[in-house]
């Protein structure tokens, strides 16, 4: 069973850039495909990014779209996401999140079946 460790949040001006890290344990990150989502208070959680476990393809939500980089490293069995050009609605609690194989709809979070704690990121204006 992997479990995920998000880290890396903080806060930063609009316009700055954060990267956050999601640590994960077991033997078998390789085999998951692994998103990023967010959710700000009041609201409901939201897709950000997902990159798939097989031919690591990227898919990203329209909002980030340009300013946000999903990456991964699996011999290190990290994920990463590279937030850049960062403005006040991105404000949140960013969660990682994977999924053995998922051949499902990606943007969906009930199609992930591990979470990790979150990690707060706020934007000032």
């Amino acid at each position: 069973q992997v479990q995920l460790v998000e880290s890396g949040g903080g806060l930063v001006q609009a316009g700055g850039s954060l990267r956050l890290s999601c640590a994960a344990s077991g033997r078998t990150f390789s085999g998951y495909s692994m998103g990023w989502f967010r959710q700000a208070p009041g609201k409901e959680r939201e897709f950000v990014a997902t990159i798939t476990w097989n031919n690591g393809n990227t898919y990203y939500a329209d909002s980030v779209k340009g300013r946000f980089t999903i990456s991964r490293d699996n011999a290190q069995n990290k994920m990463y996401l590279q937030m850049n050009s960062l403005k006040p609605e991105d404000t949140a609690v960013y969660y990682c999140a994977g999924r053995s194989r998922l051949s499902g709809i990606y943007y969906r979070s009930t199609s992930y079946d591990l979470w990790g704690q979150g990690t707060q990121v706020t934007v000032s204006s």
